[in-house]
């Protein structure tokens, strides 16, 4: 490229070199800047290089000059402060539904919002490696094409698989169709809450989906699926696996208060009985893991009604206990 091209550029290399390699405690001297550019084969002035900072300040980069022995211009803030870019790190680091590739791709774009000092910071705290992670790698494209047909109001068809001891896919028969309302993020595995005519509303791992497909046939939508609450869906339908509604009583030892609060929201009811427990009702989908749940409370916890729920609680533990026998 001619040099006369070089320069065109010189505004661009410098706003990247300041974005890239500045921050408060590393600024960058005029010699600095000079040579950087002069590596990219930009020859400049102290002068111009004065005119081209004032003038990305004026774009609205926040770029300030620190005085004295060490000073030099640095970039004072940006999009992304770096205790918000570390929580979204651990997010990531976190999610089950990433794979341990799309991960790591996915913290290396974040590190490309801080400087470079600082995204040696957010490298040293990723642990990825060993974390439980989901083995399928098109769930970034699964999520995408469920946000398209959600917008579109298509109905969409899919296959549905397990995994065997092999680590092997094991397709379900047949092909799902169903109409999308949602994505939610529960336990660290994303769900599609949707209505199928088999089963009505439902929900499927959306990592264990393959071949998502638009139908161009519209969504089911009744009364119910427009006013669907999926906030409370979310809390009622435990770990996501299905059960019918039941509205169940139950009674909690004051110590299981914030855990009450945690799983069914803030704004529970929660009724004092006696000075050490409290009472609570909410609509459960009754199944093994909520009973599994409530167990992991040991005498802290109890069913009071239906009877039905509790005789099914003691049911389900009943063989577990007697293997001790």
């Amino acid at each position: 490229m001619a040099k006369s091209e070089r320069q065109k550029l010189k505004l661009l290399y410098l706003k990247k070199l300041l974005e890239e390699r500045s921050d408060e405690a590393h600024p960058l001297s005029m010699q600095d800047i000079l040579e950087a550019l002069a590596a990219e084969g930009i020859e400049a002035e102290r002068k111009s290089v004065y005119s081209d900072i004032a003038c990305l300040q004026d774009f609205g980069m926040d770029i300030l000059l620190k005085r004295g022995q060490n000073g030099g211009y640095y970039l004072a803030s940006r999009e992304f402060e770096l205790p918000e870019l570390k929580l979204l790190v651990d997010a990531v680091q976190a999610s089950k539904f990433l794979t341990t590739k799309k991960s790591m791709e996915l913290i290396s774009k974040l590190e490309t919002l801080a400087s470079r000092n600082d995204a040696g910071a957010l490298r040293r705290q990723v642990v990825v490696s060993g974390r439980v992670k989901t083995m399928n790698e098109s769930i970034y494209y699964n999520v995408d094409r469920i946000h398209e047909a959600i917008a579109h109001n298509l109905q969409i068809t899919f296959r549905y698989f397990e995994w065997d001891f092999g680590g092997e896919r094991r397709f379900r028969p047949g092909l799902y169709t169903a109409s999308p309302y949602a994505l939610i993020w529960d336990d660290q595995n994303y769900y599609l809450v949707a209505h199928s005519q088999r089963h009505g509303l439902t929900h499927y791992r959306v990592d264990k989906m393959s071949r998502i497909t638009e139908t161009g046939q519209p969504r089911f939508m009744d009364a119910a699926s427009k006013k669907l609450d999926l906030a409370r869906y979310g809390r009622n339908v435990f770990s996501m696996f299905g059960g019918e509604l039941v509205p169940v009583r139950m009674r909690f030892h004051n110590s299981l208060l914030g855990v009450v609060l945690d799983r069914f929201g803030r704004d529970a009811m929660l009724i004092p009985d006696g000075p050490e427990h409290f009472l609570y009702t909410a609509e459960i989908a009754v199944s093994p893991i909520y009973f599994g749940w409530l167990a992991g409370f040991g005498d802290r916890a109890k069913i009071l009604s239906p009877d039905s729920v509790a005789q099914a609680f003691v049911a389900l533990c009943k063989p577990s206990v007697e293997q001790y026998d």
